[in-house]
């Protein structure tokens, strides 16, 4: 017999579908309810087909340990940003496009790393290269570039290539 793998955030995206219904229709009506339901189910059954490729996660203590990084540091940009804009209006600025390398092959993975970069105020993701190999990262305060190398490569992507590869 078979043993069914456990998914324990697969109900996680129907229950927030149904949750999003809910409050935008301001309404906790049996029949919100049923269409509701009747919508998610629409949604997942019409969207699994574009989805063939599925995530395997290994090593949850490493997304966790992640997920810290990414709020501290975001916490940080926007104070950061905060004072570019803020400041005095004399303060040069060193924005700039830089190259970085990318071992990280995982689709998943390279869909997380952007979602990490732009969500960062001050860094935005501006391409990927064909052969996924180079990022191309716009950096508004753009010193250092060693410094955005490394906290790309050893911040983001490696505990990246832990949880997906």
């Amino acid at each position: 017999m078979m043993k069914r793998q456990r998914q324990p955030l697969m109900w996680s995206l129907p229950l927030a579908l149904l949750a999003m219904w809910l409050m935008l229709n301001d309404s906790l009506a049996l029949g919100q309810w049923l269409l509701g339901i009747a919508l998610v189910m629409f949604v997942i059954l019409t969207s699994a087909s574009m989805r063939p490729l599925r995530a395997r996660l290994r090593r949850p203590w490493v997304m966790v340990r992640l997920a810290v990084h990414v709020l501290i540091d975001i916490t940080r940009s926007n104070f950061e940003v905060l004072g570019i804009i803020l400041g005095p209006a004399e303060r040069r600025r060193h924005g700039g496009f830089l190259e970085i390398p990318l071992d990280l092959r995982d689709p998943h993975g390279l869909a997380m790393l952007a979602a990490i970069v732009t969500s960062t105020p001050g860094t935005v993701w501006a391409d990927l290269s064909a052969d996924g190999t180079v990022l191309t990262l716009h950096v508004l305060e753009l010193k250092d570039r060693e410094y955005w190398l490394r906290t790309i490569k050893q911040r983001y992507e490696r505990p990246l290539m832990e949880i997906f590869e």
